[in-house]
């Protein structure tokens, strides 16, 4: 018990220390200072938005805010001079920068709630945004890792796998251990090939009666709902590869197939070609200079990562390897975005 006690307060410790730098980031920004670290603009990465729900455990709450946050958070950043624009046009406005500064908003994943909740916030302030989308997820044909294990975990006491060295018992009594054994499994995927881990992981679902192709649909827009999507005039849809997998981690020509097989696929679905590509997890882990350079041959004007950062001119240059910046589930303050899009925690991480 007394680890489980322990491992909560490191995780509020950091969420707390995270908390009191963005507020000290904050004060830094309305006070005028570090106003180099804001660069020309920021872009955003959100997955879901949808109303709050309780559930016993929730560890992709980062992924998460709520429509009355992303409504918030636009507001905070119009009151900020920020002009709002689309990815796609993050190239030009770095080559004839104005005055004031840009903001994007981008959606990994296609998630049905994009279209339920944040569409209408995007309409009231007249917004456009990207939504990347998974091949493989719009056609049913792979499933969602860590949406199939939170569901599982929320709905087990104890677990059996094979990490590698025999069957292990996990046992989820309490919300430290299921929050631990989604780290553990987490890990098993990154540290494994990701396809065959992947594959255990929704065996082992299965068994428990949870189907993760049904998880994926009930979760993510299909064909429809994205030619639909595809039509209105604030939205773009991107690329985002075919299974979800840290291209870093592939070969050559597995990487390239994957890029370029979902903006074909994408431009077959909507009839218009994607410009712009988001990489899987887009971390520094699953995302090299070799991604960069083939999103630059495959004909993508844009490409982003998950790496945090704001937008400055050295980007002009490397436009398939743009940072973002995460709106996080666990800091939904509009102080807290303008923090972010002062750029003054990264620069301060990086001093």
């Amino acid at each position: 018990m007394g680890g489980n006690l322990d491992a909560i307060w490191r995780r509020g410790v950091k969420r707390g220390l995270i908390a009191g730098g963005l507020e000290t980031a904050n004060l830094l920004a309305r006070l005028g200072m570090m106003r180099q670290a804001r660069g020309r603009g920021a872009i955003f990465t959100l997955h879901h938005v949808r109303p709050f729900r309780a559930r016993r455990i929730e560890p992709n709450a980062h992924l998460e805010i709520t429509p009355e946050f992303l409504d918030a958070a636009i507001r905070r950043l119009a009151e900020d001079g920020y002009d709002f624009i689309a990815l796609s046009d993050v190239p030009d406005r770095l080559a004839h920068p104005p005055e004031r500064p840009f903001a994007c908003f981008t959606l990994d994943d296609g998630y049905r709630n994009n279209s339920q909740y944040a569409l209408p916030v995007f309409e009231r302030h007249q917004v456009p945004f990207t939504v990347f989308v998974n091949q493989g997820f719009a056609n049913r044909s792979h499933t969602i890792w860590w949406e199939t294990l939170a569901e599982l975990l929320d709905a087990e006491n104890e677990l059996s796998f094979d990490f590698g060295s025999g069957e292990q018992r996990l046992a989820l009594s309490t919300t430290q251990q299921r929050l631990d054994a989604f780290d553990r499994f987490a890990l098993f995927i990154q540290m494994n090939d990701e396809q065959i881990a992947v594959e255990a992981l929704d065996r082992l679902a299965r068994r428990h009666g949870l189907e993760p192709l049904a998880i994926t649909e009930a979760l993510t827009m299909g064909h429809e709902d994205l030619m639909r999507l595809s039509r209105h005039p604030l939205a773009s849809l991107g690329a985002h590869t075919v299974s979800h997998r840290a291209l870093k981690r592939l070969s050559d020509e597995d990487a390239g197939a994957e890029m370029l097989r979902s903006a074909d696929w994408l431009e077959t679905l909507t009839g218009q070609r994607p410009e712009t590509i988001a990489y899987p997890y887009g971390t520094h882990a699953a995302v090299s200079e070799r991604e960069q350079a083939l999103a630059l041959a495959l004909g993508f004007r844009v490409a982003v990562t998950t790496q945090p950062g704001t937008i400055c001119e050295r980007y002009r240059d490397r436009l398939t390897g743009l940072p973002r910046i995460s709106l996080n589930g666990y800091y939904q303050e509009p102080r807290y975005v303008a923090a972010l899009a002062s750029g003054i925690p990264f620069a301060l991480h990086q001093g």
